[in-house]
């Protein structure tokens, strides 16, 4: 029977005891080394989680399977008998092994795992905007983002009653739809051969079974969704084991049961079924965030090319920096620090746990119409996991995390830092931040992480997230005046920024002439030369594929001469840095060590070279907030592609290493070649 159909044929029988033993033998078989895990645990009362596999199941037994599939409310509960009975055998085993420390467990629940099973089909793993009252009652699962995540509580859950007329013994569960409340059989359950038909029970003393319990809402990826589509959630009950595993922004998988809840009455108003997913197995796939299919011949296609530009190696830079925006004429140095950024550098734990980030961090400070909102919107695409925002915040939640009130209880929200976790987090309007959230932003942005302490939560939550922002200047940009009184953001939040890059829309006839005759081209189709420059463009996918593939494959080292360039030009800055402190502190070596091993990436290599340091140094001198020792810099908004950049980076390296010479420390020009032999 295919699984996308079970549910449209499910049993009626209710499961039976050779079910029970079906099962039983199953976790002997299979999973002997977790039961025997548990014996050796030495605390009797907790809670233990049993791990299986759906697909093992269905090549095991496959009735078995299809039953667990379609009835999940008996067979999970079956389940978790069968792995006592199995515990007690194992348990009499060890002990006739001499094993003497081992404790019999009371509460073993078995945890399934639909993953690389006949489950994950689109009915379902529906996203959870396409949840739908089909899928109540078959064991479901559902991906997404943790948005909210509630306190434990304590939850009181099954309760043994005896018949008062036989004596006999059975187990009532709760109605999470009637919230919790307990509704007993109108007569006896008991099974024997002459029924008893008693209608008074008794509540056995202290024989309520409590669990640990927390409510926690999932978000489906904006990633998946077209314009305009509006992001669904939906609440997820966790209990026992499951508690406080996963966190607000975390990426999960859960599959469970879908079933509903009453919502709260309120007087003269409706009273609805809310959906709400009882989770009986979650696995966070954090790790899995940035995963991009890389096929071998594309990585081929990759080495391939820089095969090809061996000889003009900045050459074979440029045409891959050309797909970045590629509707934007010129702007090389905005496109350059957007691919750096993208890429990223190497994150460092040094012996005592202190970890400098390896993500880069831009701003773009700009006149109107200079296309920073274009460069945003392009960098979110080329990353597979992005959440783009304006300064002030879609929700309450605005950048950082809040603390919201959901049916009587606090929950913490997260906001765009958090749920761009292991991506970027594009900021328009950044100056319209609220106060709340500069406050915060710091430690997000440095230390990568948002300490919270509201409502009486207290955590850390990660923010390893890249920040791109874009803003305006505070009315005309007076270039008398420091960046920050331009913008009206402080001289610390603009340290974070790795690149800050100020494009002024000045006058200047000739870029005129230029970008006009470019914006009128790309409105005549019928011009070969422009469609010959479209063609050597590298698409958005394959740039897509590209930069995840350098992030993961080269961890670059600085060579010495890099060390050398860098150290000296840091040492230069330091120098002169008199009316701009805030900017050539550490914080600026460190940006500058994350931008040459950005570069290296990008050129493909795994050492960080003399060029890659140098450029580095350019990318910084691009940026407005240090001092300039290189007089060619000129504005970022005017900067073009060369025609031939092999031969103007060595105009520029001898500039750069000219002005290096004023370092005592600092070898001979002519010396630096042999730095490295």
């Amino acid at each position: 029977m295919a699984m996308s159909s079970l549910h449209e044929n499910e049993m009626d029988d209710s499961p039976s005891p050779s079910q029970l033993k079906a099962e039983a033998a199953f976790l002997i078989r299979r999973h002997s080394d977790q039961l025997r895990s548990i014996a050796l645990s030495p605390d009797p009362n907790l809670h233990y989680p049993l791990h299986i596999d759906f697909a093992e199941l269905m090549d095991d037994d496959p009735p078995l399977a299809q039953s667990l599939f379609s009835q999940p409310t008996d067979h999970l509960r079956l389940f978790d008998d069968a792995a006592i009975w199995a515990h007690k055998i194992v348990l009499g085993d060890l002990k006739l092994k001499g094993h003497k420390s081992v404790v019999e467990k009371k509460f073993i629940h078995v945890r399934v795992n639909i993953s690389g099973s006949p489950l994950e089909c689109p009915e379902t793993f529906p996203r959870i905007g396409s949840v739908r009252v089909k899928h109540r009652g078959i064991l479901l699962t559902l991906k997404g983002t943790v948005i909210r995540s509630g306190a434990i509580k304590m939850y009181e859950g099954e309760r043994w009653y005896m018949c008062q007329k036989c004596k006999h013994k059975f187990l009532v569960y709760p109605e999470l739809e009637a919230r919790n409340s307990i509704s007993l059989p109108s007569y006896c359950p008991s099974l024997s051969s002459k029924p008893c038909e008693g209608t008074k029970f008794k509540e056995l003393e202290d024989s309520i079974i409590r669990h640990d319990y927390q409510e926690i809402k999932i978000q489906e990826s904006t990633q998946v969704l077209g314009v305009g589509a509006i992001p669904r959630s939906i609440p997820v009950i966790l209990k026992d084991d499951l508690v406080d595993i996963v966190k607000a922004g975390d990426d999960v998988i859960v599959t469970g049961i879908l079933t509903a809840k009453w919502s709260s009455d309120l007087k003269d108003v409706r009273c609805d079924l809310d959906p709400i997913l009882i989770a009986n197995h979650v696995r966070r796939t954090n790790e899995l965030k940035s995963e991009v299919d890389i096929p071998d011949d594309v990585i081929m296609k990759f080495k391939q090319f820089w095969s090809d530009f061996h000889d003009a190696p900045l050459k074979g830079r440029n045409a891959i920096l050309r797909g970045i925006c590629p509707q934007i004429f010129g702007l090389f140095t905005v496109k350059l620090a957007v691919a750096l950024t993208l890429i990223g550098g190497v994150q460092h734990i040094d012996a005592s746990g202190t970890k400098v980030r390896g993500e880069s961090h831009l701003l773009l400070v700009g006149d109107p119409g200079t296309g920073k909102s274009q460069f945003l919107k392009f960098a979110a695409k080329l990353s597979n996991r992005s959440v783009i925002t304006t300064g002030l915040g879609s929700t309450s939640a605005g950048l950082t995390v809040t603390a919201v009130k959901d049916g009587g209880e606090w929950m913490l929200e997260a906001g765009a830092l958090v749920l761009a976790d292991g991506g970027i987090c594009c900021i328009d309007e950044f100056d319209s931040m609220r106060e709340h959230d500069r406050s915060t932003i710091h430690e997000a942005m440095e230390q990568q992480t948002i300490s919270v302490a509201k409502a009486g939560l207290v955590t850390t939550l990660s923010t390893r997230t890249i920040v791109f922002g874009a803003t305006n200047p505070k009315g005309h940009y007076d270039p008398d005046q420091s960046l920050s009184v331009n913008t009206t953001l402080s001289g610390p939040l603009l340290s974070r920024f790795d690149i800050v890059l100020v494009l002024l829309d000045t006058k200047n006839p000739e870029w005129d002439a230029v970008v006009s005759s470019h914006i009128l081209a790309e409105g005549e189709s019928d011009k070969s030369k422009h469609d010959e420059e479209l063609a050597n463009i590298w698409p958005l996918p394959m740039l897509q594929r590209y930069i995840h593939f350098v992030k993961g494959y080269f961890k670059p080292v600085l060579t010495k001469e890099a060390e050398t360039v860098i150290s000296s030009y840091y040492q230069l800055q330091r120098k002169s840095a008199a009316h701009n402190a805030a900017r050539t502190t550490v914080r600026m070596l460190e940006s500058l060590i994350r931008l040459a091993q950005a570069h290296a990436r990008l050129m493909f290599r795994n050492e960080v070279t003399r060029l890659d340091a140098v450029t580095a140094i350019l990318c910084i001198e691009s940026s407005m907030t240090t001092s300039a020792i290189v007089d060619s810099v000129g504005n970022a908004l005017h900067s073009n592609f060369a025609e031939n950049p092999d031969q103007e980076y060595v105009k520029q390296e001898k500039l750069i290493l000219e002005k290096l010479r004023s370092i005592d420390e600092f070898p001979d020009i002519n010396d630096i070649e042999g730095l490295c032999k």
